[in-house]
């Protein structure tokens, strides 16, 4: 798991914290490219150079589970 405070998005500057606090904001999620629309919604990652995506997928993933 990676630390609360660790960057995940740098363009948009989107922490682990940032994207947890994503994910309770709204519904039990149980699909992960579902909690992924609501996470870019409220924090914007990956909108920016979208290099981050696949490290906010496997952040979700873990968050999740």
């Amino acid at each position: 798991m990676s630390k609360t405070n660790e960057e995940i998005c740098h363009c948009k500057k989107v922490t682990v914290n940032d994207i947890d606090r994503a994910l309770h904001t709204e519904k039990k999620f149980t699909d992960v490219t579902e909690a992924f629309k609501t996470v870019q919604e409220v924090t914007s990652c990956s909108t920016g150079c979208g290099g981050c995506y696949d490290k906010i997928l496997d952040t979700i993933s873990d968050l999740m589970h």
